[in-house]
């Protein structure tokens, strides 16, 4: 892993961004953190139409790699067709294969290439190879909790935001608002693959940052792809039980204590399902002197030291199962899961500015 810049280089890269981005963040309301809604069945570990089909083996080059890329492919195409699909496929250069990447992404019908900012979720989709220690494994992993639970909970996301996205670009079409900053707020969903690390190959993460740095046409709002991103939020080992979740970083910690909002009032007003012997988000109290060195790992660095907003939904203790056989859907804690396609639909929703829409309960 390189050498990263250190956090004061960091707080200079984010702070035009994070000013802009703090400002404009509403709270929703309780009445319309009741509209939130969980997966439910779409979860289920084995008819789940979001998660079940990602409960396999999905090591790179497989058929079960092949197989979720498919998933994500037809479940936008046919459920959200106002999104646009991308692959952003490249080598390492060094001839070790191509990283296939997936990015889902809606912006304003009004907005042109270059001008959006847009809130980017993350999650890798394919699954470790086996292992001495995984002999039972056949054709690799089925990494639940790394990332399946990660994939269907984002795709979960997309499908809940997709109307209220939908409503706040007609009305604001109808009433001649948009082109600016504020205003023109898009969002991606983007599935990674090659994990950093494995095998000595380049990882997805890698290859899409170098892609992104190349420049947006002319008159764009934003230089650069990655300048387009107001923020960078990598999910990653979730479904076990009893999560916690650190603060990584003093630039997004108030993107941080947001969620953490989410998740009391929805716990204090009865609309999660797990028990918990604590907070997931447990570091709202944090220091400055707290976050000096920062995280040593993650190929979300690829990112960040690109000056790129970064908030990881990562724990930093992964759970028990992590690269073990265990790692199925059998080990998986099912309220838990219910409960982050609740907290990051509804985080989502507040970045968006969703507030400013008035929810239905359909």
């Amino acid at each position: 892993m390189a050498s990263l810049t250190s956090p004061i280089s960091l707080l200079c890269l984010y702070v035009i961004s994070w000013m802009t981005c703090a400002s404009a963040y509403k709270v929703l309301d309780d009445a319309f953190l009741r509209l939130v809604p969980a997966g439910a069945a779409d979860l289920d570990i084995k008819t789940g139409a979001l998660l079940a089909p990602l409960l396999t083996a999905r090591t790179a080059g497989s058929a079960g790699h092949a197989a979720a890329q498919r998933h994500f492919i037809d479940f936008f195409h046919s459920s959200l067709p106002k999104w646009s699909i991308d692959w952003q496929n490249s080598t390492d250069g060094k001839g070790a294969g191509a990283a296939q990447n997936l990015v889902f992404r809606r912006e304003p019908p009004w907005t042109k290439p270059g001008q959006a900012n847009i809130l980017t979720l993350a999650a890798h989709y394919d699954s470790r190879p086996a292992t001495a220690a995984g002999a039972a494994q056949r054709g690799g992993s089925v990494g639940a909790v790394e990332s399946a639970v990660s994939c269907a909970v984002l795709m979960h996301v997309a499908r809940s935001i997709d109307r209220y996205l939908t409503q706040m670009h007609d009305e604001m079409d109808a009433l001649g608002e948009g082109g600016e900053f504020d205003m023109d707020m898009g969002v991606q969903v983007v599935f990674l693959d090659r994990r950093e690390g494995q095998r000595g190959q380049g990882t997805g993460l890698r290859s899409l940052a170098e892609a992104w740095e190349a420049v947006n046409p002319a008159l764009s709002n934003y230089r650069t792809p990655l300048n387009q991103i107001s923020m960078f939020v990598p999910v990653d080992l979730i479904g076990a039980a009893n999560p916690m979740i650190s603060s990584y970083f003093e630039t997004t910690h108030w993107a941080y204590r947001g969620l953490a909002n989410i998740e009391s009032r929805m716990r204090n007003l009865g609309l999660l399902q797990s028990n918990v012997t604590g907070p997931i988000f447990n570091e709202t109290g944090k220091s400055t002197a707290q976050f000096v060195g920062g995280p040593a790992q993650g190929d979300y660095f690829d990112f960040l030291s690109r000056g790129v907003p970064t908030m990881p939904i990562i724990p930093p203790t992964p759970p028990a199962v992590w690269k073990t056989a265990q790692d199925d859907g059998q080990h998986l804690n099912a309220a838990t899961v219910q409960d982050w396609s609740k907290i990051m639909t509804a985080f989502a929703l507040e970045w968006l500015d969703m507030m400013e829409v008035t929810p239905t309960n359909e």
